[in-house]
Order: C-alpha cells, then sequence, then structure tokens
C-alpha cells in the first residue's frame, strides 16, 4: 500500500522510473510516449543534461536564500532574461513555486495597485465561465469551472463574478458572424461592469487559450482588442493567466503577442521552467509598478520558496535552451505539422467534432453525435477510457472532462515539447489514433 495521497485513492497509478526526451520508461519496462508533458509541463522533454547540471552547479554554490533578506544571482539573470527587453511593457518578475500560487500573486498585485492609487472601493473581478486559473482559494474563486469548485463553493470568496468565454464552437450563434459574436461578448463584459460598478471593478482575468477546462480554445480575432477597451474605459486592469498556454507553447513566447494587445498582470508557469525544478511567476507592468513605487514601495505578499535558486537556475535554462536552438521556430513548424496530423486522421472522424489550438497546443473534442454536437453520457467515463487505452497503446496524452460546463464533454490535449522532431509527430498521431479507437470501441 502507497502511503502517498494519490489523486484518487481507488488505485495507484503507474511508476514512471526514467525519462528521456520524449518517452517515459515505466517500472515494468514499457516505453511511453509523452505527448502532452504531462499537463503542457516538460517543454524540453526529459533528462535535459544542460538543465540537470545548471540545477546541480547552484546547488554546489548556495541552495535556498530567504528573499526578505537576499537575492540569488539565477534569479536576477532569470528576470533579465525574460523582461530585460520590457516585452509589452513587462517590467518585473515575482518567481513562486506554481501557476496557482502565480495566479494568486496576480489578484493580490490588482487589488494592492488600486489600494495605492487612493481606490480601495475596487474590490471585484470578473473572469469567464469555464475559465480555470488554479486550485488555491483565490484562484480557485476566479475559476468558472463547476466540477473544480464544486464542494469548495460555500469558501470561496463572493468577490468574483463571470462572462461567456470566446468559445466559438460551443457558443457562436448559427449565423452570427465573427465580429457579431466578438460584439457581443464584449457587451456582455461591458454590463457586468455597469451591473457591478465600473469604480468597484478591480480587473478582467482570462486565459489568452483556454487550457485544461475547455481544451486549447484560441480567441476569434479582434476579442482581446474588446475586452482590453472595455477594461480601459473604466481603469480596470486586465490579467492573463498564461500558466498552460505561455512561454513559448503557441508558438511566440507569449501568446499575447498573437492577440495585438498587451496585459496589465500576467501568470506564467510550466513552460517556464519545463518540469525541472517547480516554478510559476506573475509578470508586472510598468503601470503598476509605476503605483508601487510612487506609494507603499513594496508587495503586500511573499512566499518561504519564492525565487527559490535552484528552481530559476533550471527555468533560466530552459529559457536559454529554447532561445539558442531558436525552438519557438520549431514549435510554429512542427506545430502546423501536428495540425495537419490530427486533421488528416480525426478531420472526418465520426466523435471527433472540433480540432483545435495553436502551435504545439491541441486538443480534439469527442461528441456522441456531430451534426449536433451531442457530447457524450459523462456516466461513459470516456476521459478515463481515453487514458487507459492511450497507457494500452503506449502513448500519455491529457484526457479531460467536464468541458462544455463542467459535467459534459471530453476533450484530449497534445502538447509535446518544444523540440519534438517530425517523426515524433507522426508516432503521436499514429498511436493517437489507435488508442481513441479503442476508447470509442
Amino acid at each position: 500500500m502507497s502511503h502517498v495521497l494519490h489523486r484518487t485513492v481507488r488505485a495507484e497509478p503507474e511508476v514512471a522510473v526514467r525519462g528521456e526526451g520524449i518517452m517515459l520508461t515505466l517500472a515494468d519496462g514499457r516505453q511511453i510516449i509523452d505527448a502532452a508533458g504531462g499537463a503542457a509541463v516538460a517543454c524540453l522533454g526529459h533528462g535535459n543534461r544542460r538543465v540537470i547540471e545548471a540545477i546541480a552547479a547552484q546547488a554546489r554554490q548556495v541552495s535556498y536564500i530567504h528573499t526578505g533578506f537576499f537575492t540569488s544571482a539565477p534569479a536576477e539573470a532569470l528576470a533579465d532574461q525574460l523582461l530585460g527587453h520590457e516585452p509589452g511593457g513587462l517590467t518585473r518578475a515575482f518567481f513562486v513555486s506554481s501557476g496557482s500560487e502565480a495566479m494568486e500573486s496576480a489578484l493580490k498585485m490588482a487589488r494592492q495597485y488600486f489600494i495605492e492609487l487612493g481606490q480601495p472601493q475596487r474590490t471585484h473581478f470578473i473572469s469567464r465561465r469555464q475559465g480555470y486559473h488554479g486550485n488555491t482559494l483565490g484562484a480557485l474563486a476566479a475559476s468558472g469551472h463547476p466540477a473544480r469548485r464544486g464542494i469548495y463553493e460555500p469558501v470561496l470568496s463572493q468577490s468574483f463574478s463571470r462572462v461567456s468565454p470566446c468559445f466559438a464552437y460551443r457558443e457562436q450563434g448559427d449565423g452570427e458572424s465573427d465580429a457579431e459574436y466578438v460584439a457581443r461578448l464584449a457587451a456582455e463584459l461591458e454590463a457586468e461592469f455597469q451591473r457591478i460598478g465600473p469604480d468597484k471593478v478591480i480587473a478582467f482575468c482570462a486565459e489568452t487559450i483556454v487550457g485544461a477546462a475547455t481544451g486549447c480554445v484560441t480567441a476569434l480575432p479582434g476579442y482581446f482588442k474588446a475586452v482590453r477597451e472595455v477594461c480601459d474605459r473604466h481603469g480596470a486592469l486586465l490579467i492573463l493567466d498564461e500558466v498552460m498556454s505561455g512561454m513559448g507553447r503557441s508558438g511566440t513566447t507569449h501568446a499575447w503577442e498573437q492577440e495585438g494587445i498587451v496585459p496589465d498582470l500576467q501568470a506564467v508557469a510550466k513552460g517556464l521552467g519545463g518540469g525541472y525544478q517547480p516554478i510559476g511567476a506573475l509578470l508586472v507592468s510598468r503601470r503598476v509598478m509605476a503605483a508601487l513605487e510612487a506609494g507603499s514601495g513594496g508587495f503586500v505578499h511573499g512566499h518561504t520558496y519564492q525565487a527559490h535558486p535552484l528552481a530559476c537556475a533550471a527555468a533560466l535554462e530552459v529559457q536559454r535552451i529554447i532561445a539558442e536552438e531558436n525552438l519557438l521556430a520549431n514549435v510554429r513548424a512542427m506545430g502546423a505539422r501536428l495540425e495537419a496530423g490530427l486533421i488528416e486522421r480525426f478531420g472526418n472522424h465520426a466523435h471527433v467534432g472540433d480540432i483545435r489550438g495553436r502551435g504545439l497546443f491541441r486538443a480534439l473534442e469527442f461528441v456522441e453525435d456531430r451534426a449536433s454536437k451531442r457530447p457524450f453520457d459523462p456516466a461513459r467515463g470516456l476521459a478515463t477510457r481515453l487514458k487507459d487505452a492511450g497507457l494500452a497503446h503506449g502513448i500519455a496524452a491529457y484526457p479531460c472532462s467536464g468541458t462544455i460546463d463542467g459535467k459534459r464533454g471530453e476533450h484530449l490535449i497534445v502538447a509535446p515539447p518544444y523540440n519534438v522532431t517530425p517523426a515524433e509527430i507522426d508516432s503521436i498521431v499514429e498511436r493517437l489514433g489507435d488508442s481513441v479507437e479503442a476508447a470509442l470501441r
């Protein structure tokens, strides 16, 4: 019996004993293609010697410092690597240990920003249905995924409300043009500002590309420009959650670069350190920093392990490798190959309703009937069947349930490493095809 509290107490997971590149080896000798990098985390694959040595080298120097007293060379170098050119006006990094912590920090920083400006009446956040921002209580309160909020609903903050996501496959009306749909969503956001009181809203929070909750859903062109305009009109901040979609996953360092806007605060994590150490970050704009510098001079927030030297050393080496090996170009090229392969294999599949995503962040949404987009009965447990069939066919993708409303709908995410090869992409598509057929059989 394991004494680890796993994600379920009804079964113990397989033991992974080794990882090399895109492959994981299990204790029984089976080899599994890690086609999703866990949860879009392992952006360089497994066992990268440069990253491992960077961690070891830092451990030989100093493994931990308290940021109330000291900083460290890798933390300073990582911040320079990310923000030395101040992309979109982002100028400071607050390093934490997870995406949930990064979003929690964003919410607290946004609140403090308005305290510094003398606007304490701003106490409300607006986010989106079917969005997911993390499992800490603040990040979960911002989330709009009913199943994940579930039993915690009574203890979540009431300072959050939600509007509709930009989810064209499920929510764009018949005969409604893209421009009309975007205008409708912007009007809904404006109406929510008016309902709450425009001078009471702190920020609008959204995933630039929605991750696990709905599966790689990209916004229609013009959507983020429209919501940015609503926020600017009322003096509210725009918080973008790029924990899954950021740091190169979509083909550019930041997913917002493809939307024509910039955030005031941004959360990143998974692709930052590639899984070699737990790390996330809040990226802060000049606008927000100016208020802190003119006011109290410090962030009323902190963690024991923030800016951890080993975590920062690992992330710094990951980011250097991505830059030196021009891996974003490979993300775009292999993303196009993955998209083409998925369309060829599943484009006419009776039970695949939508193939979507960007870069090396792609998803299939499954339906019982394509014409009506009717999902499978949740009692069938398709997500679990997809996971089990995948492992049986030597592939680990990322199946999720509750795509539509937290209860109905299933999707499968594919998010291979940025250095994936054409042959590996083809193998992923082949094994995925076999495992999907087995799960649906």
